[in-house]
């Protein structure tokens, strides 16, 4: 394999719109650090890409050179898959344009964007794309894993509102995916990950939502004795409510800023994230079995725009901080569950650390398991288990408890796991349960696409033999 010293670096700088950022540059540190700042990998180099040739011209110089690829969209991933030790980088950072179309209820999104970026262009139009629970989010990372989010009750996941997506393939080729061009691809790419190319553009459906972009949402918290009533009430409401509102459900730490009651800081809690997306004329109606149960400590439900709910929690987690992840798909809520839950949530390691339940049902749970590569669809929940800290020391610690919280909740799971959530060290066995029986399906495809598994710095599907 071509190392650092031997790849002529200065061929590919001469050919490049972007930038070439080598080890040797005062900015590499800066270039290489990713989200999650427990990754500490060093890439051969990075390559801040201006448009798609820059792309192409990158694809081809590591193909041959023998170059690991590696490719950066927001540097969001939980497991610092967007990049590798020697790997030549695709960065996407310096590509973040959107276009909408108002009248086509339509965005096109370069692949450096967040969904900040995405809500940025059409909340002020009044609509929304379905997407994750973070405005920093990359829209690439999210997308290709599938696309859990708020709307997703409503409107499905990211990829059900996927129309195509542009793609360079193994060989430097640049095609596009969509329901009748090379529809094979864009069925795989619906959930597959990063597997078969580097997708440099998106366009997606938008939705009308709330009044002009304005949403119902927020936080209702419960002392966290209460876990065991409010999740047997949670697992039970949930299937039962219109789809314009969902809510995902979390233990946590309440944190210790407004707007949260100064004498509820740092205490140990329980909750439910809310958020209303139909017409506010029904809202009381639709929110009152939510505002009422039980004895909460803060109802936060309150109108915003939908962009303002989505970044809620970006300044809780800033990018640099100290992750672990461990995750599975539940397809109930069951009563084993709910004392593994109850006994961890009394652990938190750190005040930042968390336990979520996200919803997959309604719209998302209608799409046929077979449509898209994300094939998870029976209803239930994706679920993460997440140590979080600013201290490098407090890893070790974290990373034991969210790992034995993980092994004593996961006999009750359904089993696999939403791949956006997993760290890079889950092996082969936990990415073919986590695609069911898509699995076989997405690695003919990629045999067809990446034969020679170019792109596997991710989640790897092996091409099929």
């Amino acid at each position: 394999m071509t190392t650092i010293a031997t790849a002529p670096y200065e061929e590919l700088a001469a050919t490049l719109r972007g930038d070439l950022v080598l080890p040797s540059d005062p900015d590499y540190d800066a270039a290489r650090a990713v989200y999650n700042g427990a990754i500490d990998r060093r890439p051969s180099a990075i390559v801040r890409v201006r448009d798609t040739a820059d792309v192409v011209g990158c694809v081809k110089f590591a193909r041959a050179h023998d170059i690991t690829i590696a490719v950066r969209g927001g540097g969001h991933n939980a497991g610092g898959l967007g990049i590798a030790d020697d790997a030549l980088v695709i960065d996407f950072a310096s590509l973040r344009s959107t276009t909408v179309d108002p009248e086509h209820h339509t965005v096109r999104v370069d692949a450096g964007c967040t969904w900040a970026d995405v809500d940025h262009a059409t909340v002020p139009f009044g609509m929304a794309v379905p997407c994750g629970f973070l405005g920093s989010t990359g829209v690439a990372g999210l997308t290709l894993g599938g696309g859990v989010g708020y709307l997703a009750r409503r409107f499905g996941l990211t990829v059900d509102n996927l129309l195509s997506a542009d793609v360079v393939l193994a060989d430097g080729t640049l095609v596009t995916a969509n329901e009748t061009s090379h529809p094979d691809l864009f069925w795989a790419l619906r959930g597959g990950g990063g597997n078969f190319g580097v997708v440099t553009s998106f366009t997606f459906r938008a939705h009308d939502i709330g009044e002009h972009g304005v949403i119902i949402g927020g936080p209702v918290l419960y002392d966290l004795a209460d876990t065991p009533d409010v999740l047997r009430w949670y697992r039970e409401l949930l299937p039962s409510l219109p789809e314009e509102l969902s809510g995902w459900f979390g233990l946590l730490t309440i944190p210790p800023a407004p707007p949260f009651p100064e004498e509820l800081w740092g205490r140990k809690a329980c909750g439910i994230v809310w958020c209303y997306t139909g017409p506010h004329d029904r809202a009381d109606e639709v929110l009152e079995p939510v505002k009422s149960y039980g004895t909460p400590l803060v109802v936060g439900l309150q109108p915003m725009p939908h962009n303002i709910l989505q970044t809620a929690f970006d300044a809780l987690y800033p990018a640099g901080m100290q992750w672990y992840w461990k995750a599975d798909f539940f397809s109930e809520i069951s009563d084993e569950a709910i004392e593994v839950h109850v006994r961890y949530g009394q652990t938190l390691p750190t005040p930042f650390s968390t336990m979520h339940l996200y919803p997959i049902d309604g719209a998302a749970a209608r799409v046929p398991a077979e449509a898209t590569a994300f094939g998870y669809r029976d209803g239930g929940w994706a679920g993460v288990i997440v140590g979080v800290s600013p201290e490098p020391a407090d890893l070790d610690g974290m990373s034991r408890w969210a790992k034995d919280y993980w092994s004593d909740l996961h006999p009750t799971s359904a089993g696999g796991a939403y791949i956006n959530f997993m760290m890079d060290d889950e092996g082969q066995d936990r990415v073919r349960a986590s695609y069911r029986d898509n699995y076989d399906r997405l690695a003919r495809v990629k045999a067809k696409y990446d034969p020679e598994n170019v792109f596997h710095v991710n989640q790897n599907i092996r091409p099929a033999r």
